[in-house]
């Protein structure tokens, strides 16, 4: 089922629409500043092992999840303060930063390393969803693993929308991902290059 949503000014009932399915245990897609993901809530195991299924993806490659502010991510990882002054200034924004995970986490969303992806994307859907839900919500891209990400919210209905609870159409998105920047070491690393530019690390 597809739902359209304003992706500048969300209306609030279709929110809280999608947020009552999400904590049933739901999978939706949902339009980032990014491309298009695949998540649930960060506390439903179940949809968390239908999205592995869905994805075709190993378990051993954990999943990224996105959180309402830096107040929020304070809450499942540990951030020093040059980490807090960084993502202050580039969030929200195109980007994944890696972190090390605190007890909050299930650990079905933890790495060998204890460390997480935490994402606080620059779009108001998804953003509305968090705020609404009052809980994280995974975030995996809209393709089989392996595949080019779908970017066109019909495309995913065709392709996944007997798997998916719920498809939110916010309109047709570029396919470019997240920079993916760890933050667990003395400086940060790149770990892979996207749409949030990576200039400023070297000033």
């Amino acid at each position: 089922m597809i739902i359209e949503i304003n992706p500048r000014h969300p209306q609030p009932r279709l929110i809280r629409r999608v947020v009552e399915a999400l904590a049933r245990g739901a999978v939706i897609s949902y339009p980032t500043d990014t491309i298009y993901g695949i998540g649930c809530d960060i506390f439903s195991k179940s949809g968390i092992e239908r999205i592995y299924q869905l994805k075709d993806r190993s378990r051993k490659k954990p999943l990224s999840f996105i959180c309402s502010d830096l107040k929020d991510i304070s809450r499942y990882a540990q951030v020093s303060d040059n980490s807090y002054r960084l993502m202050r200034k580039y969030l929200p924004g195109p980007y994944t930063f890696i972190l090390e995970a605190t007890k909050e986490v299930p650990r079905i969303m933890m790495s060998k390393r204890r460390t997480v992806g935490i994402r606080v994307p620059d779009n108001p859907i998804c953003l509305s969803l968090v705020r609404e839900l009052m809980h994280p919500i995974i975030t995996t891209s809209a393709n089989v693993s392996e595949q080019d990400p779908l970017c066109d919210p019909k495309e995913i209905d065709a392709q996944f929308g007997k798997v998916l609870d719920l498809v939110i159409d916010g309109g047709a998105l570029v396919n470019i991902p997240s920079t993916v920047i760890d933050l667990t070491g003395d400086q940060p690393y790149v770990v892979r290059e996207g749409k949030g530019p990576v200039d400023w690390l070297a000033a």
